[in-house]
């Protein structure tokens, strides 16, 4: 069941919104905040520690010495929270490695952080997302 409810904004955080709006082509003001409250509660979750998913994106240089096994390594010490990984070749000297993770936010966190850290990881990323599932 849909409730309506009303805000005051000032002018100029209005026409901000307006354009962070436009930008990401949502329909109307109501699912733009809808999604934004979302977002505050999905962060929630990370920050309670509780079940997600996520994706994290590391770009190396694969002639760094030992770079690779020290990668599958890192892996193999948090194999049940790895779901899948995928290894692309993006030109001759660098590689980008996808690996799709679940668990604890806490030890997602913490797999992220020791993959991103090794010498010769370029650019590393975690995106955590979560089924919201409190959020119906």
């Amino acid at each position: 069941m849909l409730k309506r409810f009303s805000i005051s904004l000032e002018e100029e955080l209005l026409e901000i919104f307006d354009e962070h709006i436009k930008a990401r082509s949502y329909s109307n003001r109501s699912e733009a905040i809808r999604d934004l409250i979302r977002k505050t509660f999905v962060k929630e979750e990370w920050e309670l520690d509780k079940q997600v998913m996520g994706v994290i994106s590391l770009v190396y240089d694969h002639h760094q010495h030992k770079l690779q096994e020290k990668v599958t390594l890192v892996q193999h010490d948090y194999h049940h929270h790895i779901v899948s990984t995928t290894h692309v070749h993006m030109d001759h000297d660098n590689c980008l490695e996808v690996i799709v993770v679940k668990g604890k936010a806490k030890e997602v966190q913490d797999l992220a952080a020791k993959l991103t850290a090794l010498k010769g990881v370029r650019d590393g990323n975690l995106a955590m997302s979560s089924t919201g599932k409190s959020l119906h």
